[in-house]
């Protein structure tokens, strides 16, 4: 098509806030893309052009430099300018179709999508009953906002591609801490900070498995593991949990090669239970006799009711197969995303490497903040405070499970984390309660969620349950769930 018939259409407005030189390029570059002109049209020359517009000859210069610049038009001295022949113009560019991908996902790509690798979000402001949610109305945002003040005020010098293992005070500070508090048997160097324990998990999945290796995981337990197993393309080995934590013996007999075991000993999510010693020390004996590397993650241990923080499974490790998971999501707030990662000597390094190559490293701000927010004290002084304000929420939840709703519901254990594990006392499917529960102005997670198996295997007794949340919500919120809760069921029952 000749280029006049192409834009006869055209009119430039002198009055937009668009620059006329703008209005042509834009006219042009679309007349190319959509096909209507074709590879090869020769253009009229800057005099007619600006003749036929009625502008100025210069703003046909700039539209065509643009267009030149950008490869949509090529100028041939003494010939003049024409759509650039080299383009893989354009009617697949724009033929109306839905767009299809060329190639479908890799194999690899495919283990990232689907409903096994979904990891839910939360939505909204909190409510009853979120889970996995600190009370941000229990956060000193004045001395975190006046630390990062200060930060900006006096910027750190690694302020450019910084150490990959993360912000050196801030590991010193961690590792302080840790070894004070949790036992673990750490140094700086080991401490490896990450975006997130969900980072972490998935970064020692990447960087120790093979294709189709095996990996205990629990039965039920926390999915966004299996998320990073099945990335990974690991073979995930459920082992159920009783009232001892993960069932080593169960693990042992049928899945003896297995190359990597995930557990949450001190607060096993969801049901709750403290893993005994003698499992733990059965877990490390056979680890280290089969030279498989154990990943503990130690998501909410500091909120513990009935005394102190109980030690890590790594402070019994002696040979060193255990890799400590920590997040800070749950003492502080989720958004922040730093987690770490406490690796064994032997993997300190080869882990670092890895995150480099995830992403270079965790946003350094943050680090040099939450850094001076645990030398100065912030850090353990917010600890004690929420561990009486969440103790308090949590002993409201209680009162009014059992004024409420102790006719439908058992409670299991209590004395440690955010939330607690409630059981139906007749059989029911949780999934529709707790999808039923959003009608109701509530955020349920089932219990049958964590399982590994189908819903309909895992509808038994101590199965059919819920997950109910209590730290993120002030007690006379908590109360008011608890009521609409007990409507719900009424409607269900």
């Amino acid at each position: 098509m000749h280029f006049a018939d192409s834009l006869a259409t055209l009119r430039l407005d002198p009055g937009s806030a668009t620059p006329m030189f703008r209005q042509l390029y834009l006219a042009i570059k679309q007349a190319i893309l959509a096909g209507t002109l074709g590879p090869g049209v020769q253009l009229p020359p800057t005099r007619e052009l600006s003749t036929m517009f009625g502008v100025s000859r210069q703003t046909i210069l700039n539209a065509y430099s643009q267009l030149l610049a950008e490869g949509y038009l090529s100028g041939v001295v003494g010939k003049g300018t024409f759509v650039s022949s080299s383009l893989p113009i354009a009617n697949a560019l724009n033929s109306g179709k839905p767009h299809q991908l060329i190639r479908p996902l890799s194999a690899r790509g495919e283990r990232f999508t689907g409903p096994e690798a979904y990891l839910p979000y939360h939505q909204g402001a909190s409510r009853a009953f979120r889970i996995g949610m600190p009370g941000l109305d229990a956060f000193p945002f004045d001395v975190w906002s006046r630390l990062e003040a200060r930060c900006w005020r006096r910027p750190p010098h690694e302020l450019g591609y910084g150490d990959p293992a993360g912000y050196l005070p801030l590991r010193e500070a961690l590792a302080g801490y840790l070894r004070a508090s949790r036992g673990v048997q750490c140094t700086a160097d080991q401490i490896i900070i990450t975006s997130g324990s969900q980072q972490a998990v998935y970064l020692i999945a990447t960087m120790l498995l093979m294709p189709e290796d095996k990996v205990w995981v629990e039965e039920p337990g926390y999915r966004g593991i299996n998320a990073s197993l099945r990335a990974a393309e690991a073979c995930i080995c459920p082992v159920p949990v009783d009232n001892e934590g993960l069932n080593v013996a169960h693990g042992i007999s049928h899945y003896p090669e297995a190359r990597l075991v995930y557990v949450t000993p001190t607060h096993q999510l969801p049901l709750g239970m403290t893993m005994s010693l003698p499992r733990r020390l059965e877990l490390l004996g056979w680890a280290s006799a089969n030279k498989t590397w154990v990943v503990e993650d130690d998501y909410d241990s500091e909120y513990r009711y009935g005394g102190p923080p109980l030690a890590s499974l790594q402070s019994l490790d002696k040979s060193g197969c255990v890799i400590y998971v920590g997040t800070l999501s749950k003492v502080l707030f989720p958004g922040l995303r730093l987690g770490y990662i406490v690796a064994p000597p032997a993997l300190a390094q080869a882990f670092t490497q890895g995150k480099a190559i995830m992403d270079r490293h965790a946003p350094l701000v943050p680090q040099a903040v939450l850094a001076d927010f645990i030398q100065e004290g912030h850090f353990q002084r917010h600890i004690r405070r929420t561990r009486d304000v969440y103790a308090e929420r949590r002993d409201t939840l209680l009162r009014a499970i059992d004024a409420r709703l102790s006719d439908r519901l058992t409670v299991g254990a209590t004395d440690t984390g955010l939330h607690l594990p409630v059981m139906f006392r007749q059989p029911c499917d949780d999934h529709v309660i707790a999808k039923a529960g959003l009608d109701h102005g509530l955020e349920l997670r089932g219990l049958s969620y964590f399982y590994n198996e189908t819903q309909a295997d895992t509808r038994r007794v101590g199965v059919c349950g819920l997950l109910l949340g209590f730290a993120a919500i002030p007690p006379a919120e908590i109360r008011r769930g608890v009521d609409r809760l007990h409507a719900l069921l009424n409607k269900q029952f």
